[in-house]
């Protein structure tokens, strides 16, 4: 089978490479569509995020989606030629961390595209059967492999307790800010702002449902008379996340998804007077029912954040494409093509 393997900063070479056998309670997925992230890009740009570097060649993507085509022993969950969308990290399942429910949080996850684990931008990949999660016909093969953004958007969702009639705030209109944005709608919330400096993601969130948006380079977040309950913080940007904090209502929820520096100065006296909570965000758990449900149902837009189709041989390009079109959303990488 061929991959797209990270040899180093800033180069990928195509290679063939012997196809994954399944192992047991293991499935083998042809992949159909996969999705880039701004972590792949990261590795690509710098071969490394915080404690997870780069140090043999790598295989990047981790939101893959595709065909069961062969099962290991002791599998039994799918049938042959079953669409499935791949929850990219699979655990030990055995640890405190899963053992609670938290298994986002097992130290032995092996994550795709992940130091030293290989990602999908590949032909073939085997996952454990649990995490090959059944889609419907209903859903494309894009939408399937943005259930793993959409999750990060639930997880988030459900850290803030967004709930019917609650005011949300998210800053940054990237992917991920998008998909909060959508799943904030689907849990029920109201008031939904956005803020970007960028016009034409702005524009795109107001489609996609943001009864506000605001564009931080020419208005300011304290004049917006905006105190939102939760606040979804998507930008990873500190000066950005120092502002919103200060408008989150009282007893409000803050919750920090958009990875920025290792450090982020944060607003006490309003933490303290406000008695805000603030908490992380690591991947997800439990969520890929809830994300296929939203898109099956369509209460979440999924291909309309599709803004490029990449071929295995232009992983490269799908990687870089942000740099030439500040109008970009979202890459894909389609394997088989």
């Amino acid at each position: 089978m061929r991959a797209a393997v990270l040899h180093g900063v800033g180069k990928i070479l195509l290679e063939e490479r012997p196809r994954p056998e399944p192992g047991h309670r293991e499935v083998l997925v042809q992949v159909t569509s996969v999705g880039t992230c701004g972590s792949d890009v990261h590795y690509y740009e710098h071969g490394r995020i915080g404690d997870f570097v780069v140090r043999s060649p790598l295989v990047l993507g981790h939101e893959p989606a595709g065909i069961v085509v062969q099962a290991g022993p002791g599998a039994d969950r799918h049938r042959t030629g079953q669409r499935v969308s791949l929850e990219p990290g699979v655990p030990d399942f055995t640890c405190a961390q899963c053992r609670a429910g938290r298994y986002n949080l097992c130290p032995r996850m092996r994550f795709f595209g992940t130091p030293p684990i290989d990602g999908a931008f590949t032909e073939y990949v085997a996952v454990h059967e649990e995490f090959a999660h059944p889609v419907p016909d209903t859903v494309s093969d894009d939408a399937a492999a943005l259930m793993e953004p959409l999750s990060v958007g639930v997880w988030a969702c459900r850290k803030a307790r967004v709930g019917p009639g609650t005011r949300v705030l998210v800053t940054g209109a990237g992917p991920i800010g998008l998909l909060c944005l959508q799943a904030a709608r689907a849990f029920g919330a109201t008031q939904v702002l956005v803020t970007d400096v960028n016009p034409a993601r702005l524009a795109r969130a107001r489609e996609l449902g943001a009864t506000a948006i605001l564009d931080a380079r020419a208005e300011s977040l304290a004049d917006a008379a905006f105190e939102p309950d939760a606040l979804l913080e998507c930008s990873g940007h500190p000066a950005a996340t120092a502002d919103a904090v200060r408008a989150v209502a009282r007893a409000g929820r803050v919750v920090l998804v958009g990875m920025g520096g290792d450090e982020i100065p944060l607003p006490l006296t309003a933490l303290q007077t406000r008695e805000l909570e603030v908490t992380g965000t690591f991947r997800y758990a439990n969520t890929w029912p809830a994300a296929i449900a939203l898109a099956a149902a369509g209460r979440v837009e999924l291909d309309a954040l599709v803004t490029g189709h990449f071929g295995l041989d232009q992983v490269e390009d799908a990687l870089t494409a942000g740099t030439r079109d500040p109008e970009l959303v979202k890459a894909v990488v389609r394997p088989q093509e």
